[in-house]
């Protein structure tokens, strides 16, 4: 079942069209990935889809219901969350902190969202040890794990997530993708990664496509790209 469903989206800055016509899926419980190069256009869509930038044409369905013209809070609150790019994390606020306005937009009570700071201090085990601290003296990996957290607490049901192996060291990479990917496979949650690391990304993801200069230029599972000719001379190096 298509949980977001894209067609035509365009986005314009000035003159310049980022975004040019692109048409996709995100299937409900499925990891799917939009990779390509640096200024392809990945990040636009993903703002455009959070609401944080207008579209110039399209339409985007949000469980069936177009979303485009909805504020961003009101489509975090409807459960669509975006992890951005750089992490943006509330240097000046503990972690703990920070994972309870994660919940901001929320209306079951303390208990409830004791309960899943819990459960996220269960998948980051890091973020457990150091949730008194403040979020600025955390590595660039833990404030990752602290951004992803954050999102987790609004209990969304389309996780996007921007470039999230930015600047981290592949060992920490890693584990991140693989906590990812335990949520998707034991929670059911959507998950849409937008990444430069190609060969990561497609390794995760049920689904994927191929941005290039504001146009999707191939789709496929993700094992599918990552044997695809084209992906490996363009982005892997083969």
């Amino acid at each position: 079942m298509s949980l977001l469903s894209v067609r035509g989206l365009v986005v314009n800055y000035g003159h310049v069209e980022a975004v040019r016509g692109i048409d996709f899926e995100l299937v409900a419980g499925q990891i799917t990935t939009l990779v390509g190069a640096n200024g392809a256009g990945k990040s636009t869509t993903l703002m455009a889809l959070s609401g944080l930038v207008k579209k110039a044409a399209g339409e985007v369905r949000f469980d069936g219901e177009e979303i485009s013209s909805t504020a961003p809070h009101r489509i975090v609150g409807r459960g669509l969350v975006q992890v951005a790019e750089g992490r943006a994390t509330l240097t000046t606020l503990t972690v703990r902190e920070n994972l309870e306005l994660g919940a901001f937009t929320r209306r079951d009570g303390a208990a409830a969202r004791a309960r899943d700071i819990d459960h996220v201090f269960s998948l980051f085990p890091r973020l457990a040890e150091r949730s008194g601290q403040l979020a600025g003296s955390l590595s660039g990996g833990e404030q990752q794990m602290l951004a992803i957290g954050r999102a987790l607490m609004a209990k969304p049901r389309l996780l996007l997530l921007d470039e999230p192996s930015m600047g981290l060291a592949p060992l920490i990479v890693q584990d991140i993708f693989r906590t990812l990917q335990r949520i998707n496979a034991q929670e059911g949650l959507t998950i849409f990664l937008v990444e430069q690391n190609v060969k990561q990304a497609l390794k995760l993801a049920q689904r994927a496509y191929v941005l290039e200069n504001g146009r999707i230029v191939l789709q496929g599972s993700g094992a599918e790209l990552l044997g695809d000719p084209r992906v490996q001379a363009a982005y892997l190096g083969h």
